[in-house]
This record gives structure tokens, sequence and C-alpha cells, in this order.
């Protein structure tokens, strides 16, 4: 693994992500916003936990393609269309199922989530942009 986390004191407490990340490897892979779609282009979930599970599969997909894994991520940032605080559970069940079904790791490397009006296409309700750091 080419990224270290911590959590240094005195930043809020989390439990379900690492506040700081540092990469000492040599590659710097950026993935553009990934969406819950398959290669085809359909939309493979309708609701907000299936759709991150979808897109986080895509990040990994993405990774792994540019030669690393998902435990090469350094920083995710989650899009999400008409954000409310009460939607953190379902969000954390899309990142949980991502985490059991394609080995995402716990607690998750930095993350950012913005609510947005909307993204390209009305049907979807998230994209997630990563960058990862590949020896």
């Amino acid at each position: 693994m080419t990224t270290d986390f911590s959590h240094p004191a005195g930043l809020l407490e989390q439990k379900d992500y690492w506040p700081v990340a540092v990469g000492t490897g040599s590659r710097v892979v950026t993935l553009a916003g990934q969406v819950g779609v398959s290669a085809a282009g359909g939309v493979e979930a309708t609701d907000l936990a299936g759709q991150i599970h979808s897109a986080l599969r895509n990040v990994a997909t993405g990774v792994r393609g540019a030669g690393g894994d998902v435990h090469d991520i350094a920083r995710l940032t989650f899009y999400v269309v008409g954000w409310t605080p009460d939607m953190a559970e379902v969000l954390f069940e899309g990142v949980a199922r991502a985490q059991e079904g394609e080995g995402y790791p716990s607690p998750m490397p930095p993350l950012t989530l913005i609510g947005v009006q909307a993204l390209w296409s009305p049907e979807l309700l998230v994209e997630i942009e990563a960058i990862a750091v590949l020896d």
C-alpha cells in the first residue's frame, strides 16, 4: 500500500473514514466522477444506497484498470443530489455494500460529501470522484 492513513489528535473523531491520507507512491491516478451505471450506460439501481455501491464498484474498476486496488485510494468525493443529513444512514449502507462486495477498507479513505441540485441525468443520485496513489 502506498497510502498511509491517520487520525491526528485535535481533529473531529471519525469512525467511518480516515481524515488524513499521505501518499508515498510514484503514480497518481485521478478518476472522473463515476455513477451507478453499467458499461453499456444503463442505470443499475434506483435507490441511493444501490447507486453508491454501483458507483464505488465503477471506481474500483477504474483504479484496478490503472494497476491499483481499492486500498490505494487516497481520497473520495461524493456528489449527492438533494443531500440532507438524514440521508447519512442510506449513504453508509451503500458504502458498507461496497466494503463487502468490492473490498473497500473500513474505515474508508478520506472522503468529502457535497450536496448538489442535479447531475447530468435526472435518474442519477450520486457521482463519486477518486484519487489513488500507486507505486
